[in-house]
């Protein structure tokens, strides 16, 4: 009997150790975590966050229905001032058209609507919350101001149409960057599109592209090779002077699509001193994850879609519509998405999402494939972009404290939120006044 109770004892006592010993390890873990986390926060609120593409509807620039509201759009003056993102490149985007005059001069005019939309923005409707910034100095001394930071990149060249003084003209309206094509040839560049068909138009860049190249120098306008081919790609590292940049792109040795950077192209890059700006499109960051979530969630667009008083469409056969359609279209899409995505939200037995983690795996593959100094992060919001803890500008926290978890200090989550871009920008710059003072 005394055996008994003895034994008794002593397996209370190994039990309660043991317990205690879970429960310490479980504080721990919880102040860890909650240790990490403020380290992220103060990190995040330091350092300038900058994503370098972020589309707009000019719908959304009016006087009754603007950034200064928390719209649907994933980026705004609300979601931006709540997730911490400092500077957002608003888009002049332009659908691949006609290589007619009519299409040139419908082209033109859609890229200047939303020049005047940006315009507006930051002049009329939101100045004391959001300033325009062509340069680096702009960028810091706005965010040391407390305001917001709205650059402009220019996506397709196609407006540009066949006057090569439409680059200063679009460079004097505030545009940083500009890639020569989209989806689908222009008349500047081959897009990366032809690798569907090995249907070519210019076997790279047309006579004029390489112009455009040179004026693009000249100006001190950064190149994008985001949408090009890859021949189109090769030739704007033949011929630029300054570091190039890839505005939205991730790496293709991690999901093979023909939008992403692949080792070769990414050692030009290198060689040549710019950066790739690792985009949050789940397509690009892992197609397999995103096939099998969209397939399982085809159904529900559909369904959705038609109570809409649209039918469901695939993206390529979106931007193949006249642009005017497109963007109708396109308003109506991204109705669906949000209402999809509550949905969802209450079925749990979907494929997983792709989320930030993956995301962040590109950034991880690109900083030991290329080295740091040529990263950077975008987001493509309201043009397809955001992953699962990455959905709009809202949770823009969440990229830099899995950047923390992985051990990244905060010079390097520096450098690649908005460093290492303005960095090119600054060099870009310099090429330029160099060339204006031969």
């Amino acid at each position: 009997m005394k055996l008994l109770i003895i034994t008794f004892c002593l397996a209370t006592t190994l039990m309660s150790c043991k317990n205690d010993s879970r429960t310490s390890e479980t504080n721990d873990r919880a102040k860890d975590s909650i240790a990490l986390i403020e380290k992220a926060k103060a990190i995040h609120e330091r350092v300038i966050t900058l994503d370098t593409h972020c589309d707009i509807n000019v719908k959304n620039f009016t006087d009754s229905i603007n950034y200064t509201q928390d719209l649907d759009s994933q980026v705004n003056l609300p979601k931006m001032k709540a997730g911490g993102l400092d500077v957002a490149w608003f888009i002049v985007y332009t659908g691949q058209d006609t290589l007619t005059d009519e299409g040139y001069k419908k082209a033109y005019d859609n890229a200047m609507s939303k020049f005047d939309a940006i315009h507006k923005l930051v002049n009329e409707i939101a100045p004391d919350e959001i300033e325009l910034a062509t340069t680096s100095d702009d960028v810091r001394r706005i965010v040391k101001s407390g305001k917001k930071v709205a650059m402009i990149g220019i996506e397709n060249g196609y407006p540009v149409g066949t006057d090569i003084k439409n680059v200063e003209k679009f460079y004097n309206l505030g545009g940083r960057y500009m890639s020569l094509a989209h989806n689908g040839h222009s008349q500047l560049s081959d897009s990366n599109t032809g690798e569907a068909d090995g249907i070519w138009l210019n076997n790279g860049l047309s006579e004029l592209g390489k112009e455009v190249v040179k004026e693009m120098n000249r100006l001190g306008m950064m190149i994008d090779i985001s949408h090009p081919s890859k021949e189109a790609i090769k030739q704007m590292f033949e011929l630029s002077k300054a570091p190039i940049i890839a505005s939205h792109s991730s790496a293709r040795a991690l999901c093979d699509h023909s939008r992403n950077l692949d080792d070769e192209q990414l050692e030009w890059l290198k060689k040549n001193g710019g950066v790739v700006q690792t985009v949050a499109f789940q397509a690009y960051v892992s197609k397999e994850k995103d096939d099998a979530r969209n397939e399982a969630l085809k159904v529900l667009e559909k369904e959705v879609m038609d109570s809409l008083g649209k039918p469901w469409m695939a993206r390529k056969d979106i931007m193949a519509l006249p642009n005017t359609e497109r963007d109708a279209y396109i308003e109506t899409y991204i109705a669906m998405r949000s209402i999809v995505k509550e949905k969802a939200k209450s079925m749990p037995q979907l494929p997983p999402a792709v989320n930030v983690q993956d995301f962040v795996d590109h950034i991880d593959y690109l900083v030991e494939k290329i080295g740091l100094e040529h990263v950077g992060i975008s987001s493509d919001f309201d043009g397809g972009g955001g992953v699962q803890g990455w959905s709009d500008a809202s949770e823009t926290f969440n990229v830099t404290l899995e950047l923390v978890k992985r051990g990244y200090t905060e010079e390097q989550i520096a450098m690649l939120w908005s460093g290492n871009l303005l960095r090119v920008l600054d060099e870009v710059e310099a090429v330029a006044k160099q060339i204006q003072s031969q």
